[in-house]
């Protein structure tokens, strides 16, 4: 699987959220090399404090394929996933979740907590981070430096 190029689809979302006013964070899900979901954080746009990219692109995939398991998907997403996003990944059967940054303030796959490996629970997702983290700190930076000025 092409982590590259799949991650430049959740960097490209992102791009998308902070022109619309949200936190630079996208997400796209990946089954058998084709993406089935993609999103952005729309928490601002649907006063909705779960409509976070990865809840949002699990959402998309389900209904695109018809089924609520997705056992055969890997999320890729610009910024490590919360605790809600890591149980949403895990309550759906998502076999991986790729990121680009970690969350040093909420991060649930190994930053601040470890909840999608976590020993006492039935499910477990891979983990793989550190894509194209170089563009997505430059895209959060730029968040940064705009409420700085």
């Amino acid at each position: 699987m092409n982590y590259e190029l799949y991650m430049g689809e959740a960097l490209a979302e992102a791009r998308r959220a902070l022109a619309r006013g949200e936190r630079p964070i996208g997400a796209v899900a990946v089954v058998d090399e084709a993406m089935v979901g993609r999103a952005q954080d729309r928490v601002v746009e649907m006063n909705d404090p779960t409509a976070h990219a990865v809840v949002v692109a699990l959402r998309e995939a389900a209904r695109r394929l018809g089924r609520q398991r997705l056992g055969d998907a890997t999320i890729f997403t610009t910024l490590e996933p919360c605790a809600m996003c890591v149980g949403a990944l895990l309550e759906s059967d998502v076999e991986a979740v790729v990121f680009a940054l970690p969350d040093r303030e909420d991060g649930a796959a190994g930053t601040v907590l470890q909840l999608a490996q976590h020993d006492a629970l039935r499910r477990r997702l891979r983990v793989v981070s550190g894509i194209r983290r170089d563009e997505a700190e430059e895209l959060f930076a730029s968040v940064t430096a705009a409420r700085a000025g």
